[in-house]
């Protein structure tokens, strides 16, 4: 399937795919949305100086990477964990301009560490923070009571329903340590009544340029 990389409004790039008329981040600003979602709506509220992140849909790389620049400010250790089915290709990691944007030249050789690092095993990306990335179906996670929080950063429900599932939130749920948090950009009626009946606490918040709404669910 085609891919092809563009800027978004806030002049960060993403990977956009012209069969979906979809793509990685939002049209809207794709490093807004990160630090909208998945900093300030589940990180921030994280407080423990050791947290374990389970991200669904690895992607760029974007969350994990922004996630290792706040991490260094507070000294947070991290133990990230990626999961992606489709890994994307080193000619579209090198054509992304997140460095740049971000002004985090001294952390080039970190993000490439990050893609150039082999899958199914963990690695130190620095002395705070672990990364493993898992290549498989999110269909296919069966973590029980390991994680603090989870970025769901699936492609949307109208493309992809079944990873949007009360089947899949009830894996999350599992997966989550007690009181761990769940943030997704999305906000859907059938998303909120199935993350309610996998067990989540859930809450609507207002959403990231370009969407009125998010979710987050919280494990009770």
């Amino acid at each position: 399937m085609k891919r092809e990389i563009i800027i978004t409004s806030d002049g960060s790039s993403t990977i956009y795919i012209p069969e979906w008329n979809e793509s990685y981040h939002s049209k809207n600003g794709a490093i807004q949305e990160a630090y909208h979602v998945f900093i300030n709506a589940g990180y921030s509220l994280v407080e423990k100086q050791s947290i374990n992140i389970l991200e669904i849909g690895f992607g760029t790389g974007l969350n994990a990477f922004i996630t290792y620049l706040e991490a260094k400010k507070s000294n947070t250790q991290i133990n990230y964990v990626g999961v992606e089915a489709y890994p994307v290709s080193e000619d579209e990691v090198n054509s992304l301009n997140y460095i740049e944007e971000l002004n985090a030249k001294i952390e080039k050789d970190v993000f490439s560490l990050m893609h150039d690092s082999k899958w199914d095993e963990g690695i130190e990306i620095s002395s705070q923070f672990k990364l493993t990335k898992r290549k498989q179906l999110f269909q296919e996670i069966n973590d029980i009571d390991c994680f603090d929080l989870i970025y769901f950063d699936a492609f949307g429900f109208t493309l992809q329903p079944e990873l949007w599932s009360e089947e899949i939130f009830q894996s999350m749920y599992d997966s989550l340590l007690k009181n761990g948090i769940l943030v997704t950009y999305a906000c859907r009626g059938s998303i909120k009544r199935a993350m309610l009946k996998a067990g989540f606490k859930v809450e609507k918040l207002p959403g990231a340029p370009g969407k009125r709404e998010m979710i987050r669910g919280i494990k009770v």
